[in-house]
């Protein structure tokens, strides 16, 4: 479950309703930007974790050949 965030006043003043939906609003932008980013690095990480290891693993000593790297054995 996804905490949420709740801004809430006291009283009946009214001076303090158009700042708390100003804040509110940050907060909802924040979140959906959050997740944009989380969701973009997710994909990155998804299909960019095996050319990673493999442009490790060919700038390594001793230089190995592609096939070598791919190759379970």
């Amino acid at each position: 479950m996804a905490s949420r965030v709740s801004l809430k006043t006291k009283g009946k003043g009214s001076k303090g309703s158009k700042a708390t939906e100003e804040e509110s609003s940050v907060a909802v932008f924040v979140k959906e930007w959050s997740t944009w980013g989380m969701k973009k690095a997710k994909v990155i990480t998804h299909y960019g974790f095996i050319p990673l290891i493999i442009v490790i693993g060919m700038s390594s000593e001793p230089k190995p050949s592609l096939f070598q790297l791919l190759s379970p054995v």
